[in-house]
């Protein structure tokens, strides 16, 4: 196994000793219990040179994922010309009739309604209504695509980075499930 590991790895031979079998070999490395320990060495170093930047890789964060998405289905109406959220709340309805949502167009911003002060009111706005009795989906759920399979996707995203999917209002939920918002920036 250790072999073919190696030989996907673009010829490992060159940066790694090769492992040999016979009673010379058994003699200089301390036994075949110290040959079994430098294979387990050489397959978790192989495991984490691939591994770890796969799951990097994998992983959604805001500037890589979550910005260029808002950027194309929410900045016309969360972006630098909306008004602040405080401002927003205080004169909602003339903002609405404008098509001004509170301004979300960073990662603090955003962030204040994933697990700030309007904690959840993302994850209500955007979902789906799957997990809920009536079905009906969040207010802003039709602007995440222009057809379902696209809505989905970009569901599928925002949840990826937000961590723990709830929409439970600010005062109703608790430290453990703020405290496992991720949202990576």
């Amino acid at each position: 196994m250790l072999i073919s590991l190696l030989s996907l790895s673009g010829g490992g031979r060159a940066c790694l000793p090769r492992l040999r079998s016979g009673p010379r070999s058994v003699a200089r490395s301390g036994g075949r219990k110290g040959q079994s320990k430098m294979k387990k060495h050489y397959l978790i170093i192989l495991l984490l040179i691939f591994f770890v930047p796969a799951v990097a890789m994998a992983q959604v964060t805001y500037q890589k994922d979550i910005r260029p998405l808002f950027d194309s289905k929410c900045s016309i109406c969360h972006g630098p010309n909306s008004p602040l959220v405080d401002d927003f709340k205080k004169e909602k309805e003339k903002y609405t009739k404008e098509n001004k949502g509170p301004r979300m167009d960073s990662y603090p911003l955003l962030l204040e309604f994933v697990k700030g002060k309007d904690a959840g009111a993302i994850m209500r706005r955007l979902d789906d209504g799957q997990s809920k009795g009536d079905k009906k989906p969040g207010n802003m759920y039709p602007f995440l695509g222009k057809d379902e399979e696209e809505r989905q996707k970009n569901l599928k995203a925002f949840k990826s980075w937000i961590g723990s999917w709830n929409l439970k209002r600010k005062a109703e939920l608790t430290d453990d499930e703020l405290g496992k918002v991720t949202a990576p920036q």
